[in-house]
């Protein structure tokens, strides 16, 4: 559990290359944690890298449908899906 306490406060302080890198070791010896592809899908998002957040977000609600990982999903979804004509036709 100190490793998920130590993964959330990389990724509360933006070092989420790191968070990433140490999710990726313990993956490895635990792939059927949802909580893991969680953390990698928050840490992935706060990193602008969406695709690979979606993915993680998806695995994880996969392994466990009652995941908090299937609601950021669907937020992430809504957040991409959005769109503004304003913004494209001044």
């Amino acid at each position: 559990m100190a490793d998920i306490d130590r993964i959330k406060e990389l990724i509360d302080s933006n070092a989420t290359l790191e968070a990433i890198s140490l999710i990726d070791e313990m993956i490895g010896s635990e792939p059927d944690n949802d909580m893991l592809y969680f953390l990698r899908g928050n840490a992935y998002r706060k990193h602008n890298d969406w695709k690979h957040a979606m993915s993680d977000y998806c695995k994880a609600a996969e392994i466990n449908p009652d995941s908090p990982a299937t609601r950021a999903y669907d937020a992430a979804k809504r957040i991409l899906d959005f769109y503004n004509k304003d913004l494209y036709n001044p």
